[in-house]
């Protein structure tokens, strides 16, 4: 225990493994809480060409049960696409009524028209559905699942970071391990082309409630330039 209090009460950075079993070790809240990535990009929150936002899949899933709803002209349709909610029209009116019961929300394409009246509602949530994050879609089926089985949005907020979920503690570290890595990954990925400089700044691992513990980025830029 000496050793975890060390690495969660330190400045110093160290690997993603060793957060993780640290992380781990001295959670205290009684429920199963999510282990959270913090990036700190080199970027100019400002200037709308430099904002960081995409979807990736992760691997060991989040552990989070996701509602997701699908607005189409014909519900009837997708009535196998393993959706919590599917409407037309009459959803829209009750999102516009205030009512939201999801977490993910997809549409058909002919359906944006119509859904421009409750974007001020849906996008401050981030629930505007949007092509580039594939939740307007046509392969409804494909959507949905992909919104079920671990697949999580990240966006920069306007200090230039970026925090996302990855999994529960109770997940194994290799598996949160893994997750990190493919989440990071996709940030790198996203990295805007009129970005100067140093793009990954700093990196933190925490807990719901508990205390950041720095990480070591050289280790992970290393292995990515290796890729």
């Amino acid at each position: 225990m000496k050793a975890t209090a060390a690495i969660i009460s330190s400045a110093k950075s160290c690997s993603v493994l060793d957060a993780i079993d640290a992380i781990q070790k001295s959670a205290f809240v009684k429920f199963d809480s999510t282990l959270e990535v913090a990036l700190k990009l080199g970027i100019d929150a400002k200037q709308s060409n430099q904002s960081v936002r995409g979807v990736v899949s992760l691997p060991g899933g989040t552990g989070k049960s996701i509602r997701v709803a699908v607005i189409c002209k014909d519900p009837s349709a997708v009535s196998v696409a393993n959706a919590d909610i599917v409407g037309s029209n009459d959803l829209i009116d009750e999102i516009s009524a205030g009512v939201i019961n999801f977490d993910v929300c997809i549409a058909t394409p002919e359906m944006m028209g119509q859904l421009g009246r409750v974007a001020k509602i849906l996008g401050p949530k981030g629930l505007m559905p949007n092509p580039k994050l594939g939740t307007v879609a046509t392969d409804i089926v494909k959507a949905v699942n992909n919104a079920k089985s671990g697949q999580v949005e990240f966006r920069s907020d306007r200090g230039g970071s970026v925090c996302v979920g990855v999994g529960k503690l109770s997940f194994s570290k290799e598996i949160l391990a893994e997750n990190v890595k493919v989440l990071v990954d996709a940030v790198l990925q996203a990295k805007p082309s009129s970005t100067k400089g140093e793009y990954l700044k700093r990196m933190f691992l925490s807990s719901t409630m508990g205390k950041s513990v720095r990480i070591d980025i050289s280790e992970i830029l290393s292995s990515k330039n290796k890729a």
